[in-house]
Order: structure tokens, then C-alpha cells, then sequence
């Protein structure tokens, strides 16, 4: 037994499960142990008995499972049934007890096994299945990899969850078509590859989707973003400067596009088009989310993003938000949208602001430098392996070169990773001239609205205004009352007194 780092209790169907993550001797990484009641042996029996019994009278097969919507049915009765079975078998047995073994039941009969407890641990962002010759890996927060001590049996029964997950969405896997990108019903990224193609043996891997999404708040609190940065960027929201933001795989690209929406004003309409719902508006906002769907195995049923996007402006949108720009087609309805009056935010892969303006004007995605100047400012998001944190690395105005012909990215904040600090480097050459014209105030008074936006964020930071729809309330009232928020902000009042809805 090595040195205990963590130790918490997760909850998933009512099943409880004690998380140990400690560090051994013999091990390189850190070990995360889950432990959950077993049965005896007695109640294992009686569990395989009612097993059988709900299957023949649920009759489950196949052809329920093939969508998401089926499979959560499939669910409610399974438990249902079972859970009238066990109480008939063990009267004597406390609801909490039945409704465990209920949920090892669906675990076991229609979910992925222990998978499901890692699924409801809301410490971890991705977990991996690489064959059935190690156990599961899986990427905490705080603590990075770490080994599971759940294994699997055989690389069928991998293969079996994969074939699973891909019924959900009404897809498949199998030797003509080894590879799968799908999701599961809670919006987790799902890819899945089989032998031969992964030579190891099968494989899962699961990017979990935030329960709790991460807040402007937040990403403050943490060292994300300062308060200097987020006041600026919830300046530009508001007036609809259009914004790409970049970075590299797991930098929080998609983290900071959520963060930043609940600054948009609630009297415009907001249209999001992603291939997985990940983005999270607070409920009062005028927001239609769309998501893209590929082809069935026919090749029939494809929306695509373009598909949505060229939908989208049919739809009167005031904002647009789109998941990632990744194809040229795609990117010319994007900033035809921009160059139309609508207001735009999208994600890029690109690790700096010159990189991201190649990779905008340069195949794949190789749209024209006079239709990117549509962009007003690129936000790029740096992940630091080393010290497991994420930062906003830069915020960039992209202009027109003076001196040689194309497009260059004026730096207004730069990261610092030794004094681990956002500094400003250098002052605007358009975004506050446009700043002037859309809000009819000069350069003295935008910096005051700047320092009163600083001082709303500093005072929901005091109060622990966390939530998706907290902040939106408060921001949102800001917007109707302004000299009151920032008044109840300078007395320091409670948050909740001023806003409508809790």
C-alpha cells in the first residue's frame, strides 16, 4: 500500500464506488483503485436469476438499442422490472440496497461495466482502454494519467462495449469498418479502433463531457484568464467583435468559447452548431444548439457543419457560434456570416496568432486574406503539460500588414510562464477605434467601463458566483441596469439580491 494522494465516493446509477489514487513503490504513475460493494455469492445467483427473468419479459434485443433515445428507454424499464423483481425476492432489503443492485445490474447488462463509475467521476477528463493485456487509463484533473485497476476480460468483451456505444448512435464497428467516432447519451467523445488496425489489441477511448461547466469565474480563480483579459474580452462580446479561438489538442479552446458566451446580451438570438453538444448557455438565453450528424452505414442522413452553417443564417441569428473550423467550405460560410453582420466565435487548431492566420489563409481550410481581416481578435489557449494547467497564452487583433502585403497579429496580452502572468504588450491599432465608434464613448470612458466590468467579475469572484446560470444573471442584469449592478458591486451586496430568477 503506497502513500494515499486522494480518496473520494462516486455515485453512478446509485451504485457507490470509493476512490483511492495512491502512489506504489513499484509504479511509475499513480494507481487509481475503485472499490464498490460485492455481492455474495447467494445474491450473485439471485441477481443472474432476475437477469434472465427481465430480459424475457423486457425483451431486449438489438434493434432498441440502435439510438440513444431507444437505449435511455430500454434503461428506465430494465430498471423498472428489476427493481419490482428484487423487492418481490428480498422484501426485507432497504430501498438503497435494492436500487445498487439495480444499477449493477443496468451496468452490467447495458452499460460498460465498472467504465460506468469512471464515467460519473468528475475528476476526469478522459479515459482509455488500450487492450485487454492492461488495465484502463484515465487522465485526472489534477493528477494527470494514472493506471485503473479495472481489466477486461478478453479483447471481445472490449470489442462488445465498443459495437455498444456505436448502436447508440446508430453506428458500427467491425473488420470492414475498424474505426468509430461517436458519443455516448451524456455527450462524451467516444472513438473506438479494433485489431488489426490498433496492432495491441482493441481499444476505447472516452473524452468526457464537463457536468459542470467551467465558468468565466472559474477560469479566473484558477489563473486561466485574469481579470484584465476577461473584462476586455467581455467588452468585445458585448459589441460584437467577432473572435477565433486557437490552440493546440486539450489546451481549452472549447473551455474558453463556454466561458465566454454568457456574455452575450439575452435579447439576441444565439445559434451554436458543434459535432457534440459541449457548449452551455444559461438557460434564459435566446439559444437554438445544433449538432451535425454523419451518414448511416448506407451513406445516407448526413448534416453536416457546412449543411448547418448555411442553414444557420436562414434562422435570423444575432450570434454565431461554431465548435471548430476545420474545412474551407465550412470556413467560407463562417466568414460570409461575419462580413453579413452577424456576429461569430469559432475554435481553430493553431498553437500562436501567426500560426493561426496560416492555417486560415493555407490548404485545408485556405480562405482569402481580405475575407480573415473579418476576424477581429484571436484568443490562443496554451495547455502546460509539465504543471497540468491551462492558460490564455495570447489575445491578438488581426490587421493588415503597413509594411509587407498580408495579414498580421498584433499582440494586446502575452502570458508569461515563468511569472506565470497575462501582460499587456502592446495597445490596440482598431479594436478600441471600432470599440469608439459601436458604443459612441471615447478612449477615457471605454477604460472606465473597463475598470467597472473588472470590479462586477472581482465581486461574483467574492461571492462565488460559479455557475453557468449565476454568471449569466448577473452579467445579463448588468445589461438592464447597469449603474445598479455596479453600485450593489462597489457595496458589496449579496449577488442574489439583484438578480431575477435566483
Amino acid at each position: 500500500m503506497g502513500e494515499v494522494k486522494q480518496q473520494y465516493e462516486v455515485i453512478a446509477d446509485h451504485v457507490p464506488a470509493e476512490i483511492t489514487i495512491e502512489e506504489e513503490p513499484e509504479e511509475y504513475v499513480l494507481r487509481y483503485r475503485l472499490k464498490r460493494p460485492q455481492p455474495s455469492v447467494a445474491t450473485e445467483a439471485l441477481l443472474d436469476s432476475v437477469r434472465e427473468e427481465v430480459i424475457n419479459k423486457v425483451d431486449i434485443n438489438t434493434d432498441q438499442l440502435d439510438d440513444s433515445e431507444n437505449l435511455s428507454k430500454t434503461r428506465e424499464i430494465f430498471r423498472d422490472k428489476a427493481e419490482e423483481l428484487l423487492k418481490e425476492e428480498l422484501p426485507e432489503t432497504d430501498d438503497e440496497r435494492i436500487e445498487a443492485m439495480v444499477g449493477n445490474l443496468i451496468h452490467s447488462m447495458l452499460g460498460l461495466g465498472d467504465v460506468e463509475i469512471l464515467l460519473n467521476d468528475n475528476h476526469l477528463e478522459e479515459i482509455v482502454i488500450n487492450s485487454s493485456e492492461e488495465p484502463a487509463w484515465v487522465y485526472h484533473k489534477e493528477l494527470g494519467w494514472m493506471k485503473t485497476d479495472i481489466t477486461f476480460e478478453s479483447e471481445e468483451e472490449i470489442y462488445n462495449y465498443a459495437s455498444e456505444i456505436g448502436r447508440g448512435v446508430g453506428k458500427n464497428i467491425s473488420s470492414l469498418h475498424p474505426l468509430l467516432d461517436a458519443h455516448l447519451p451524456s455527450g462524451d467523445r467516444t472513438n473506438a479502433t479494433i485489431s488489426p488496425i490498433s496492432t495491441q489489441g482493441n481499444t476505447v477511448t472516452i473524452r468526457k463531457f464537463a457536468r459542470d461547466p467551467w465558468t468565466i469565474t472559474d477560469f479566473i480563480d484558477i489563473g486561466t484568464i485574469d481579470k484584465d483579459v476577461a473584462a476586455f474580452l467581455w467588452l468585445c462580446i458585448q459589441y460584437e467583435m467577432n473572435i477565433i479561438v486557437s490552440g493546440g489538442t486539450g489546451a481549452g479552446k472549447t473551455s474558453l468559447l463556454n466561458v465566454l458566451t454568457p456574455f452575450i446580451p439575452p435579447n439576441q438570438r444565439i445559434v451554436s452548431i458543434e459535432d457534440t453538444r459541449e457548449i452551455s448557455l444559461p438557460e434564459f438565453l435566446h439559444w437554438v444548439p445544433l449538432t451535425t450528424r454523419e451518414a448511416n452505414p448506407e451513406g445516407q442522413g448526413e448534416v453536416s457543419m457546412q449543411d448547418l452553417l448555411v442553414n444557420s443564417l436562414r434562422m435570423r441569428p444575432d450570434r454565431i457560434l461554431v465548435g471548430e473550423i476545420r474545412r474551407k467550405k465550412q470556413a467560407e460560410v463562417l466568414f460570409e456570416a461575419m462580413q453579413t453582420g452577424h456576429s461569430v466565435y469559432s475554435t481553430l487548431h493553431a498553437d500562436t496568432a501567426e500560426t493561426t492566420i496560416k492555417r486560415m489563409t493555407n490548404p485545408p481550410i485556405d480562405v482569402p486574406e481580405t475575407v480573415v481581416e473579418a476576424v477581429d481578435l484571436n484568443v490562443v489557449m496554451f495547455r502546460d503539460r509539465r504543471r497540468n494547467f491551462r492558460r490564455v497564452l495570447e489575445v491578438a487583433e488581426i490587421l493588415e500588414d503597413d509594411e509587407e502585403e498580408g495579414l498580421d497579429a498584433n499582440k494586446l496580452y502575452t502570458w508569461d510562464s515563468k511569472e506565470d502572468e497575462i501582460h499587456r504588450e502592446n495597445d490596440s491599432k482598431e479594436i478600441m477605434d471600432k470599440l469608439e465608434m459601436l458604443t459612441g464613448l471615447d478612449q477615457d470612458e471605454l477604460m472606465d467601463n473597463l475598470r467597472e466590468k473588472r470590479q462586477v467579475l472581482s465581486w461574483m469572484i467574492e461571492h462565488e458566483v460559479d455557475s453557468v446560470e449565476g454568471v449569466g444573471r448577473v452579467v445579463a442584469e448588468y445589461y438592464s441596469h447597469q449603474d445598479k449592478v455596479v453600485e450593489a458591486a462597489e457595496q458589496n451586496k449579496d449577488p442574489s439580491e439583484i438578480t431575477r430568477g435566483g
